[in-house]
């Protein structure tokens, strides 16, 4: 991993946070990706332009994999899209 990966930069932890107060979840990752996606598209140089979120919580259950990406993107408010050029969502109930 690099360094950009492993460190908590403002945008990961905000992540984070949001995620964690919308879904208690039993497990949350956040990983910076944005070092391999340097100089392509979507890249604004802030090193925080490219995440991928793994998630696991109740709140997912019963509800269909477009539901649960909605269901993501509804709590990060304007990060997606915004702020955040890319976010890879996996989102799963217990057990899955």
């Amino acid at each position: 991993m690099t360094d950009s990966e492993t460190t908590r930069g403002s945008i990961a932890a905000e992540i984070e946070a949001l995620l964690a107060d919308a879904f208690a979840p039993q497990t949350l990752v956040v990983t910076n990706d944005s070092a391999r996606h340097h100089g392509h598209s979507g890249d604004d140089g802030s090193g925080e332009s490219h995440f991928s979120i793994e998630i696991v919580s109740d709140a997912f259950v019963n509800t269909s994999r477009l539901d649960r990406q909605r269901m993501v993107n509804a709590a990060l408010g304007d990060l997606p899209g915004q702020r955040v050029h890319a976010m890879a969502i996996k989102a799963r109930a217990p057990g899955e």
